[in-house]
């Protein structure tokens, strides 16, 4: 199959939904940006982890994620990994809120202060629901019969892909978080923990997929591969993609925070941390 350029962009399954979220967050950032100016180096890590995204989830890599096991595992390290982590290690929430119209701005002030904003508040920032849903929307979308279903029914499809989007979102946010605990929701030492325990299952998984020696998902022969390649060469490099790349990006957030427990140890303010569990 040979695309241009313009074909390769092209979205596979056009989603107004999608459109108006990657256009709203960009309108927000760049007007916050104005308003409160950042450095070079946060506008890089937005915009990369933002094109990556789009390029994911909203072109032709779509229609090869459909038929290529491994494309979709490289795809999930994107959507799952690395563009979040991007994005979250920009720092863009006080941007955005800066990008805000006032009106906007209250009322997001206001619903916060309400039992359900509280609520979902605690739910988006629990250092432990968090972590394990990073793991589990991973792991339960490789389930065999779970991957048939979702890769054949559209709305599954898009769930499958939001889902872990918005994990890594919420995951990377606490993990990339620069202050002491409290006010950040897991301990500086928690957020060096916590990507060693996600990543253990997602290796276990990937070496399992790369050695096995039976084609666990047959959906990709029966809707015909978009690449020559057998149904083990492609399962093998698809648990290779989800061991070794996954877990290198992972390592990169152990080590930011490393080097924010450093900080705050020579700054002395792991004190209240300590008191703390993870």
């Amino acid at each position: 199959m040979n695309l241009t350029l313009a074909q390769w962009l092209s979205p596979w399954e056009f989603s107004p939904t999608l459109i108006i979220c990657f256009v709203f967050s960009a309108y927000l950032f760049i007007k916050g940006a104005i308003a409160r100016p950042i450095r070079v180096v946060r506008h890089i890590l937005f915009w990369s982890g933002w094109v990556m995204l789009y390029l994911a989830m909203h072109t032709h890599v779509d229609y090869f994620a459909e038929r290529v096991f491994f494309i979709h595992r490289a795809q999930h390290v994107f959507l799952h990994h690395l563009a979040p982590l991007l994005v979250m290690a920009a720092y863009p929430g006080q941007v955005m809120r800066a990008g805000m119209p006032m009106w906007m701005r209250i009322r997001l002030k206001q619903f916060r202060e309400t039992g359900l904003g509280r609520l979902l508040e605690g739910i988006c920032t629990n250092k432990y629901f968090i972590p394990f849903m990073f793991v589990f929307l991973v792991l339960v979308w490789l389930i065999p019969t779970v991957q048939f279903y979702s890769m054949l029914d559209v709305h599954l499809y898009r769930l499958m892909n939001w889902s872990v989007v918005v994990s890594g979102f919420l995951y990377w946010n606490l993990i990339l978080d620069r202050r002491p605990s409290p006010p950040a929701a897991m301990s500086p030492v928690g957020r060096i923990i916590s990507p060693i325990l996600t990543m253990a299952p997602q290796i276990a998984a990937g070496i399992y997929i790369a050695f096995a020696s039976t084609d666990l998902y047959p959906l990709f022969d029966l809707c015909g591969r978009a690449v020559p390649i057998t149904a083990l060469e492609d399962q093998g490099y698809g648990g290779v993609i989800m061991w070794v790349p996954a877990a290198a990006v992972e390592s990169f957030g152990i080590i930011v925070a490393l080097l924010t427990w450093m900080r705050l140890s020579a700054k002395g303010r792991l004190h209240q941390s300590f008191k703390k569990t993870i």
